[in-house]
């Protein structure tokens, strides 16, 4: 087969998994085995690598005794000889559930089986003997099987909890087993498989559904998935099992490094399943960027190491949309509890970390400049918090408006508003005077009175702002407040050296343009101003976003040079965050921006 398209998950490192809960008819595998064909053939249709069905699938859980009788046990060894037969013209990788025969004793398995053959065969190492539970009564604990093979489906396969499955192809990736009960325990199977390199961990579940219990399977999906730096498939039992004493749910969910890609709605009566786009390269990339994951998977080697079982999958061809969330501003999520989460810690990380920093100097002035525009207001409001803070009177900011040959009289309106209304001492610096007298030294064109607006220009009024603000701060004994933020330090769009590149602390440096936006809204409806700030605020941020360096009737757009800063934003983000290739980075914005009606937008967008 040929590569897959630019437009293919697949083609970026991602991996397409599926979760799956067919409707069981207990005790015929016969009739479960075709109903898994029915879903792992909408899987394949769907371009999946790999698709996990429940715990004990093959038979149904709720058959108690009826798990020993040698007539069900031939049919389930049947049941898969199909399953293997029908798998070979299948691309993804089918994991089924179901109770087998070795050696006297009786184990409950997970069966991986790929292009017609059984890869191997892993059995669930911790049973549950307590509460609703009994597994013991039937079946013996596959913990300590290791090394070992059986005959199934008419093939020679390998048998143990000492297995891991690869998919080799465009996008590698490496898949570890467990059942069930094995993930509750405080030393899971998955811990031991995702340090030897098992990226995608699966769970074939039983679990029972009691008041509150969904919600402690999701925490520990999501838990083992964060810790193990992996993606964690979860299918659990649903509609056909027994309710002689317990109920089904028929949860099923994928989590990503604790966020959750994908759920179907519980308690359906009939079959569901859901797929997801796992990210396998990022989590690769996170693992050698996080070092105790090395340490750990040094610390811990297994006792037995892992059989690594290949199998071949071919990436479906052409295009394929890409199956998983994707915030369009992934500095401020679309979510509303999250987004107000998020601004209300970085405002407070902002307040904190100048707060400490002036207190550490031993001053107890700050000397800012305000513009009118978003940055210079979010550091404005961010100073007098951090003095309120340290109970010292926001007179003690002195903050200066510092007009130039461009500043418009909105912005230099919305400045003077804005300082009175923090309550801070205000003061203008008409900066065009000495920045006329320097341009004239420089033999510049504009000292001659022409109209040339070259970033010599730009630069000589942006290095006067900061040079008076270094000045004063001198003068006053006290700290130059930066305004600048993360989005155009990362583009350039900034005076390098003595201009808005410098000052003795910027609480905004870590700060990505389209969250400070997000940061002053959250202030402006916080409670903390009164209403005509909040109007005020408002009007801020409805300004249009520029330099207001250069003079003339169209006002100079910061974005018509450097771009949308939400397409910034988002390419900063996977960049900064996770070091994607540029390609890659291409691809998440194609899938996240090109279609506007999809997906979520934070509020006030």
């Amino acid at each position: 087969m040929g590569s897959p398209s630019f437009f293919s998950p697949y083609r970026h490192g991602f991996v397409r998994v599926a979760t799956a809960v067919p409707k069981v008819k207990l005790a015929d595998p016969a009739a479960n085995a075709q109903n898994i064909l029915a879903l792992a053939r909408e899987a394949h249709a769907a371009g999946v690598a790999v698709v996990v069905f429940p715990e004990l699938g093959l038979t149904g859980y709720t058959i108690d005794d009826l798990l020993q009788q040698e007539a069900l046990l031939d049919a389930v060894e049947a049941a898969v000889a199909t399953l293997t037969e029908a798998s070979a013209g299948l691309a993804p990788m089918i994991v089924v559930g179901g109770p087998l025969r070795d050696g006297g004793r009786l184990y409950n398995t997970a069966i991986a089986i790929q292009g017609g053959k059984v890869l191997g065969v892993v059995p669930k190492s911790f049973l549950p003997n307590y509460r609703e539970f009994y597994e013991r009564r039937w079946f013996t604990p596959g913990a300590g099987v290791t090394g070992k093979t059986l005959t199934l489906a008419g093939q020679v396969v390998p048998f143990g909890t000492d297995i891991l499955f690869r998919g080799e192809g465009v996008s590698p990736f490496t898949v570890g087993v467990e059942i069930c009960e094995d993930v509750w325990t405080p030393t899971p199977p998955s811990t031991a498989q995702a340090l030897a390199g098992a990226e995608i961990l699966l769970n074939l579940s039983a679990s029972n559904i009691t008041i509150g219990k969904s919600e402690t399977r999701r925490l520990l999906c999501a838990s083992q998935s964060s810790r193990m730096i992996a993606a964690y498939v979860y299918s659990a039992a649903g509609a056909g099992e027994s309710s002689t004493d317990l109920a089904w749910d028929g949860h099923v969910d994928i989590h990503e490094m604790g966020a959750l890609l994908a759920e179907t709605p519980r308690f359906s009566t009939g079959p569901a399943w859901t797929f997801a786009d796992v990210d396998v390269q990022r989590l690769r990339q996170e693992r050698m960027r996080v070092g105790s994951f090395g340490d750990a998977m040094a610390l811990t080697p297994p006792s037995t190491p892992f059989r690594i079982i290949p199998f071949a999958f071919d990436a479906p061809e052409g295009d394929l949309a890409l199956a998983r969330p994707i915030e369009r501003f992934p500095f401020t999520p679309s979510d509303p509890a999250k987004l107000r989460e998020n601004c209300y810690e970085a405002y407070n990380i902002q307040v904190q970390g100048l707060a400490r920093r002036l207190e550490a100097s031993g001053l107890k002035t700050l000397v800012i400049g305000i513009s009118g525009g978003l940055d210079s207001t979010q550091a404005l409001l961010v100073a007098a918090k951090a003095m309120d803070q340290l109970g010292l009177p926001r007179t003690n900011i002195l903050a200066y408006t510092l007009p130039g040959f461009a500043t418009s009289d909105r912005t230099k309106s919305n400045a003077w508003a804005l300082m009175r209304a923090m309550g801070v001492t205000a003061a203008e610096l008409d900066i065009r005077p000495a920045a006329t007298q320097m341009l004239k030294d420089l033999d510049h064109p504009f000292g001659r009175g022409e109209a040339v607006y070259d970033v010599t220009f730009e630069n000589v009024q942006a290095g006067l702002r900061t040079d008076y603000l270094f000045r004063l701060a001198n003068h006053n004994a006290a700290l130059v407040v930066g305004t600048g933020d993360l989005s155009e330090l990362a583009l350039g769009w900034c005076t390098y050296g003595v201009g808005d590149h410098m000052s003795h602390y910027n609480p905004n440096c870590g700060a990505a343009k389209t969250l400070i936006q997000h940061l002053i809204r959250f202030v402006a409806h916080s409670g903390d101003v009164d209403a005509a700030t909040t109007a005020l605020l408002e009007d801020i941020l409805a300004t249009e976003i520029s330099p207001e360096l250069v003079p003339g009737e169209e006002v100079q757009a910061t974005e018509s040079f450097v771009g949308p800063y939400a397409l910034q934003d988002f390419n900063l983000y996977y960049m900064t965050r996770y070091g994607m290739a540029p390609s890659k980075i291409a691809f998440l914005a194609w899938s996240a921006w090109h279609d506007a009606n999809k997906g979520g937008w934070p509020v006030g967008l």
